[in-house]
């Protein structure tokens, strides 16, 4: 222990951090204009210091906070010498500012002390629209980023106080709910400001130099921890492959293959193996790839560690320039969060083998993102959603119903603030039986949502998945059921591709359903407590007819509900019989 550092008073510091990273996103959520920030909160906040290192992270999407550190080694050479005291810099573009897709825009903000920067308080918030060919941004068919909208590079959207008028008349000229993106970003600023008031309050308290000694600290403490745990996993090369199911009308599968190597307290992440780029929106920047690997450790590692740079020192990542993990320019990006959920995903598939009890079966794939945008009485809206979610059985317990996936702590809109806001009516919102992946412990169930359309014309694009792979098991569970995508189902019957390259046209009353796939289940089905079937049957999440199929328990409704133990036996002795029997691929 450095005797400099009073472990107590290193505690305090690291949850002022942690406090003031929180109530950033609280501030953004609170004044932000849009349903995606807003209701979704697909944004996130960070306080990181001189040199652009990430001190503490608001909770909201881990896929972005780990990103956050390439964008400001970019700021911080392009400015040099250029930084003052009341700028506020803008940027969105993977390649020429190390972002991750046009729609996710970074603001950030120098913190002074007399005439030198010693910390930045930092947002990225996803826009609801930015321009492009497909409203929101999000265009799964686009072929190069130029498609995809407004690209910006690291801009000053208020210099030394003053703002660019130019830049923000470019901004609302170039999407198509400008007062949205522009209420948004000055959300994003309040969030600045507020997270450089608590700052300057911190240093006034303990003085500058004792902070700054004592953030220097935390990055050595935390990457200490992170070796320590890293050692407790046993020495080795992990392997796992994915997929997603692909672009369009007719998808061809999309590979990722990871290799994780667990040697003396570090990790190597290597996609080594993964699919070229594509020229479709679903490719990841690195930075993003990166971010995803954080991600995907912090979820496994038990250590209540600081969310600061010094975690990430002990995780490399490597991709090969222009796969699909590490794409050259002008690869599209719009789409790359379903790439991001699966590489998380992928990883906890290899990790599964090194700590079976700490992770969970497959999920359901993360967010599925509608967006469905048209024009009512001449203006423009625009109605985009990060739709989650459910988990896999773990070696404990059920797998989760109605949550975010691990990549992105968000939340499913309130059917009421989709109805005030846009022409559009839920009429379905929950769970559907039977499509948990079925185990010792199963899967959570699909959530199922379905909009009706109340303006006389709309466009309909989807960035979804797990159709053609669904979530798959651990130790003998099975899969969740896939999802599906589906326009007027109670008639006119369409299904609609997972990853969507051409929009579907829609009119009044028409209706688009969306059932996402089921969580995977974990261990054998066969020794699933015939219990928690029964209560499964009780709660409707599975029927009588389910219940013997996957899990082998009879359940009879006369007199009342109830097992027929002698029945549950003689089936499950069958099935296990059965299983023997089958010829080994």
């Amino acid at each position: 222990m450095n005797h400099d550092i009073d472990p107590f008073q290193l505690e305090v510091i690291r949850h002022s951090f942690d406090a003031i990273a929180e109530d950033m996103s609280l501030t953004l959520m609170r004044t932000a204009h849009s349903g995606i920030v807003r209701d979704s909160l697909d944004f996130s906040t960070s306080i990181c210091d001189a040199l652009g290192q990430p001190l503490a992270q608001g909770i909201c999407t881990p896929m972005q906070l780990g990103s956050f550190y390439d964008a400001m080694l970019q700021l911080i050479a392009d400015y040099s010498g250029r930084i003052f005291p009341g700028d506020v810099f803008l940027a969105n573009d993977p390649y020429a500012a190390a972002g991750q897709h046009l729609p996710d825009l970074y603001i950030a903000m120098p913190i002074f002390e007399e005439d030198r920067v010693v910390a930045w308080s930092t947002t990225i918030a996803h826009h609801s629209d930015v321009g492009g060919i497909v409203a929101g941004s999000n265009a799964i068919g686009a072929e190069e980023i130029f498609q995809e909208g407004l690209r910006l590079p690291i801009v000053k959207f208020v210099e030394a106080g003053k703002r660019n008028e130019a830049l923000w008349d470019v901004i609302a000229l170039n999407v198509r709910t400008p007062e949205k993106v522009l209420g948004d970003l000055q959300a994003q600023m309040a969030a600045c400001t507020s997270g450089e008031r608590e700052m300057q309050e911190l240093f006034r308290r303990y003085g500058t130099s004792t902070v700054l000694r004592y953030a220097e600290y935390l990055h050595d403490y935390t990457e200490r921890l992170t070796r320590a745990e890293l050692r407790e996993i046993p020495e080795g090369t992990y392997r796992f492959t994915d997929h997603l199911d692909g672009l369009g009308a007719n998808p061809e599968p999309i590979v990722l293959q990871v290799a994780v190597t667990i040697r003396d307290g570090r990790a190597l992440v290597d996609w080594s193996g993964s699919s070229p780029q594509v020229k479709g929106g679903i490719n990841p920047s690195f930075p993003f790839t990166k971010a995803c690997a954080y991600t995907a450790f912090r979820s496994i590692l038990n250590s209540d560690l600081p969310t600061c740079h010094g975690f990430t020192r002990a995780i490399e990542v490597r991709a090969p320039l222009g796969s699909l993990l590490n794409p050259t320019f002008p690869a599209p990006c719009g789409a790359r969060g379903v790439t991001g959920f699966r590489m998380i995903d992928c990883l906890m598939g290899a990790m599964a083998t090194a700590v079976p009890d700490r992770v969970t079966a497959d999920t359901s794939g993360g967010s599925t993102l509608p967006t469905i945008a048209g024009y009512l009485q001449g203006k423009p809206f625009v109605f985009c959603e990060t739709f989650l979610g459910t988990w896999g059985g773990t070696s404990a317990h059920d797998g989760q119903n109605g949550v975010p996936h691990m990549g992105a702590n968000q939340t499913n809109v309130p059917v009421e603030m989709i109805e005030s806001d846009y022409p559009i009516r839920i009429e379905r919102y929950g769970l559907a039986p039977d499509t948990a992946g079925p185990g010792r412990y199963r899967g959570g169930l699909s959530l199922m949502r379905e909009y009706r359309i109340l303006c006389d014309e709309a466009i309909l694009s989807i960035r979804s998945d797990k159709r053609r792979y669904p979530p798959h098991g651990l130790f003998g569970g099975g899969a969740g059921a896939p999802s599906l995508n589906l326009v007027n189902p109670q008639n006119e019957t369409k299904l609609l591709p997972v990853l969507m390259t051409e929009v579907e046209r829609l009119k009044r009353g028409d209706v688009y359903l969306h059932v996402m796939a089921g969580g995977g289940g974990y261990g054998d089905p066969l020794e699933r407590d015939p219990l928690d079937v029964l209560d499964d049957v009780a709660e409707e999440k599975v029927t009588i007819r389910h219940a013997a199929e996957a899990y082998g328990v009879v359940i009879v409704t006369d007199p009342v509900l109830r097992i027929d133990d002698a029945a549950t036996e003689r089936l499950r002795c069958e099935l296990r019989a059965s299983k023997v029997a089958e010829p080994r691929s």
